[in-house]
């Protein structure tokens, strides 16, 4: 699954955040923030690993989560480009729109 498919997922996007904000977290510790079960979590960690969102590391019988700071380098530089894109083409049609107005 890509990092984007990953992030349409509400709860993803929040343990994402959580990770964000609060930096390396235990399963564990993240279970405890949802409502659900630490399997479904459990399963949600497993698909932002798949899409190299996070970053696991194996302490002992803990497995600790964080942010994978090249994913999230990759789509902000995919949203800056997206960005520019799209500012180009309102700059174009302000261009058009201008012309069509010069031209009455």
């Amino acid at each position: 699954m890509d990092a984007f498919s990953a992030l349409a997922e509400p709860r993803r996007r929040k343990i994402v955040e959580l990770l964000a904000r609060e930096g390396r977290l235990s399963a564990s510790e993240i279970y405890r923030k949802f409502d659900v079960t630490a399997q479904a979590v459990s399963q949600h960690l497993h698909i932002l690993l798949d899409a190299k969102l996070l970053r696991m590391e194996k302490r002992a019988q803990q497995h600790i989560y964080s942010i994978n700071p090249e994913s999230i380098e990759e789509i902000k530089h995919w949203a800056s480009c997206m960005h520019t894109l799209w500012s180009e083409s309102l700059g174009r049609l302000e261009e058009v729109l201008e012309e069509e107005k010069g031209t009455k």
